[in-house]
């Protein structure tokens, strides 16, 4: 999967706030009382919607041409862009084990001053990857 995505969304004025929907994405919709606040939770929608396809092995849908999509008076389309990896970064808190092979001193010697190696190694995976 491309780490961007771009989908186009139709937001509409409300009473208050914005209503977004995603046409190629059913079920796929959200709101804000700012414009602002509506793009936020656009970009939380179809990131959300989007994990959920691919962790049940859903089709993730090609996104419409944005001239394809039909507006009604006070709708207007807006391309939403997703950094699918920086989403799954902030959202993603799915452990997966790991098993790896430390000397037995450093173990005897990090156990007796109660480090928490999944903690440490998390750390350190992040420093050396920079992110």
């Amino acid at each position: 999967m491309n780490k961007k995505l771009f989908y186009p969304a139709v937001f509409e004025e409300e009473e208050v706030g914005y209503s977004v929907n995603f046409p190629d994405i059913q079920g796929c919709i959200t709101e804000g009382d700012t414009i602002e606040e509506a793009f936020d939770m656009a970009k939380d929608a179809l990131g959300l919607n989007i994990s959920y396809m691919r962790d049940t092995k859903k089709d993730i849908p090609k996104p419409s041409k944005p001239t394809d999509i039909k507006t009604a008076k006070g709708q207007s389309v807006v391309i939403v862009e997703l950094d699918y990896a920086e989403y799954l970064r902030k959202n993603e808190s799915r452990a997966i084990k790991k098993t790896l092979s430390i000397p037995s001193w450093l173990n005897e010697e990090a156990t007796v001053a109660g480090v928490n190696f999944s903690q440490v190694l998390q750390e350190a995976l992040m420093m050396k990857l920079a992110k």
